[in-house]
């Protein structure tokens, strides 16, 4: 068994739990109250007051949160600390609109290097470990975090951030490096370099991958198993709750664990915003019970997926997350059927032939909506016999339709056509204009 970051944490009986997330609800709900001048307005709006938060499971009379919200207050109009006890900040990688900033005192950054301490661990990182952190480093959580948590196991850590590819993998190869974390896109481009390099994935001494910061499926991950020998985890976060850290699968990956004692877990309909049992698919909703700075307050993360309760073969029971299926903003919707770029990514990936990069562009012409998907072949299978690309082109065809419910137009696009990322991937394009 993985050895314990947090045995008493990890493995605490429900009923324990509960009674620790109740009392620091209460506290955090006094806190914000107090201490922000806009969550004290939005809880009198709602006719609430911290008397009425007695237990955790008066949650549900407290007010959303959402992205929305921390651009209307942009930069520090959700912290609630005076700005000399804030000693980092943080801001998130949005394409769109003003940046989501995160500010942290120092007992929050302690709090955050704990819990990612923990996801690394139950990984399988020990300090024996060598581990080369490929996220970007600077205002984006991914860097630091992975580098604090780290840290704090003891591990030998290679800061190399993003980018300049052909150094990562010199560096990896002579350092012995053990452990990668980075995106899952920029491990698979890692993967690729290193193969076009002429090096033997064999002569490195990579072991585990910790990937995270983007949704991926399990046939992406077999994909980065197979192509780095190595066996790759699924490591949750957000900038809103604290960054990487939220959580991390452990050895028998039967989903995410969430560290539920600093972040309280919720799902709701993403329609409705009623709370929903356990084991229901819906929008996973978070509470910050310990970060003081800039807590959040059942944030609305649009992170699609299911809580699991019962007690991991592992021996811990904190909450296990299933798989991210998307999130509810970049969901597509395509004459009238929801699209999700991790269903069309894990059909393509069905196909021995095909690479795991793609395109998704939609369109409007006519008053129709155009649902067209760029596909990448590996070398070896791209071929001037038109006949053999069609007929991969109507087989991939026929399985998104058989899935999804309508019928793309699949383009076979020659290797290295699509762009590859060093950082999140973009899999998607909506050319449409919604008045």
């Amino acid at each position: 068994m993985t050895m314990y970051w947090n045995k008493k944490a990890e493995c605490m009986g429900r009923e324990e739990m509960r009674r620790l997330q109740s009392e620091r609800l209460v506290k955090m709900v006094e806190h914000v109250y107090n201490d922000s001048t806009y969550y004290r307005k939005r809880m009198d709006e709602c006719g609430v007051k911290p008397q009425d938060i007695r237990s955790i499971d008066d949650i549900s009379k407290l007010p959303f949160t959402t992205k929305q919200d921390l651009r209307d207050n942009y930069p520090f109009g959700l912290f609630c600390v005076p700005m000399e006890q804030i000693v980092r900040l943080h801001a998130s990688s949005g394409t769109t609109g003003k940046p989501i900033v995160a500010g942290y005192t120092k007992e929050d950054l302690e709090m955050w290097s704990e819990v990612t301490a923990r996801s690394l661990m139950a990984a399988g990182v020990t300090k024996e470990d060598i581990m080369q952190v490929s996220y970007g480093y600077g205002l984006f959580t991914g860097g630091l975090g992975a580098h604090d948590g780290g840290t704090l196991i003891g591990a030998s850590i290679v800061p190399t951030s993003s980018g300049n590819t052909e150094k990562q993998i010199t560096l990896m190869h002579d350092f012995g490096s053990t452990v990668l974390a980075c995106t899952p896109s920029y491990a698979l481009y890692i993967a690729d370099t290193i193969k076009k390099s002429g090096l033997d994935i064999k002569d490195f001494k990579l072991k585990t991958g910790v990937f995270g910061a983007e949704p991926w499926t399990d046939s992406m991950r077999h994909e980065i198993e197979e192509k780095l020998n190595i066996k790759a985890y699924d490591i949750y976060g957000l900038t809103e709750m604290c960054g990487p850290g939220v959580g991390c699968e452990c050895e028998y990956q039967n989903g995410t664990h969430l560290w539920e004692d600093h972040f309280y877990p919720e799902i709701i309909d993403p329609e409705t915003l009623q709370p929903l049992p356990p084991g229901e698919k819906g929008e996973l909703v978070f509470t910050n019970l310990t970060k003081w700075g800039m807590p959040m307050i059942r944030y609305r993360t649009r992170d699609l997926t299911t809580l699991h309760y019962e007690t991991c073969e592992c021996g811990r029971t904190a909450v296990r997350m299933s798989k991210i299926l998307g999130r509810s903003d970049d969901m597509l919707i395509i004459r009238g059927v929801n699209v999700f770029p991790s269903t069309i990514e894990s059909i393509i990936l069905e196909f021995p032939e095909c690479e795991p990069y793609y395109m998704i562009e939609v369109d409007r012409v006519n008053n129709t909506d155009t649902f067209d998907i760029q596909v990448e072949v590996h070398p070896e299978y791209y071929t001037d016999r038109i006949t053999e690309l069609s007929a991969l082109k109507k087989r991939i065809t026929a399985r998104v339709q058989s899935v999804v419910g309508i019928s793309p137009n699949i383009k076979i696009v020659e290797p290295n056509t699509i762009e590859r990322s060093m950082g999140k991937a973009k899999h998607a394009i909506d050319h449409r204009k919604f008045e």
